[in-house]
């Protein structure tokens, strides 16, 4: 009988997202490893959907304190892509895209690329909002901590 391959791997599952777009927005991520649950989220009050998607892939890689073997579940074409086919291109252009123009967030590819070094990285794309328990769980996750920021704004001001 074949293992599972995402045995003895870090499994991570990440979403973000803002409404509207651009807006405030939250990012999530799960990290499970052998029984052991970690969440992540986090908001920012100006920000893009695939800013957000973006920040939870870099900040669950981050959270990271050793290489692992890591099964990593995205909702987000734009991640999954960018990291699995697009970003060779980039770097070797300079971060410009294949049209010439700069390559958007980079900053957070940046990140995500260094993050990602030590690990073994098994990208895997799921389809959001489809039923999946982990990826419901992150968007609500997400969706919590960008409800949050705009309640702490809307406290401020009153």
């Amino acid at each position: 009988m074949a293992s599972d391959p995402s045995e003895n791997a870090v499994e991570i599952w990440t979403d973000g997202g803002c409404r509207p777009n651009p807006g405030p927005g939250g990012w999530a991520a799960i990290l499970k490893f052998k029984g052991a649950v970690k969440e992540l989220a986090g908001a920012e009050a100006e920000t893009t959907n695939n800013r957000m998607e973006l920040t939870a892939a870099a900040e669950a890689l981050g959270a990271l304190t050793r290489p692992c073997r890591i099964v990593l579940h995205t909702d987000s074409q734009y991640l999954k892509d960018g990291i699995t086919r697009w970003h060779t291109g980039w770097v070797r252009k300079n971060w410009r895209t294949a049209g010439g123009d700069p390559v958007k967030n980079m900053d957070l590819w940046k990140r995500i690329l260094e993050a990602a070094k030590p690990h073994e990285i098994d990208w895997r794309w799921v389809k959001g909002h489809s039923g999946n328990p982990m990826n419901e769980r992150a968007d609500e996750l997400a969706t919590q901590a960008r409800e949050m920021l705009e309640a702490d704004a809307r406290s401020a001001r009153d």
